[in-house]
């Protein structure tokens, strides 16, 4: 079964890091682009960080932009979000995603999804 497995979320107070993990499973992970996205509640879900397959190219939202950070392994077929400085509006189920042709935030362009994790930001 073809599927990208999101794991890593929590609970956790405004300030400290959290990692995210998405790890493909059953195929190579060998997209042009992966990205993560986040969906609150009432909201849309937007996108805020996608990496390419040369793990160079990278793309942030200014939601995140100098707070998370963005990589991929491709020998282990997992891609990492790194979350710092968290804070409250941060709190979202979290996303990875791919398929898209190239690097971007668009969640249109994206076909296959992982099942999401909650990461809560509260003092």
């Amino acid at each position: 079964q073809l599927q990208l497995v999101v794991s890593g979320g929590g609970s956790v107070q405004p300030g400290p890091s959290l990692g995210l993990s998405c790890k493909a499973s059953g195929f190579r992970l060998t997209d042009p682009a992966v990205g993560w996205f986040r969906q609150a509640p009432g909201k849309e879900r937007e996108g805020i960080a996608c990496v390419g397959s040369n793990n160079v190219t990278r793309l942030f939202a200014e939601t995140v932009k100098g707070r998370f950070t963005i990589s991929r392994d491709n020998d282990k077929d997992t891609v990492y979000l790194g979350m710092n400085s968290l804070k409250s509006e941060d709190t979202a189920v979290y996303y990875c995603a791919t398929g898209a042709p190239w690097c971007t935030l668009d969640r249109i362009l994206y076909a296959t999804w992982g099942q999401g994790t909650q990461v809560t930001v509260s003092s």
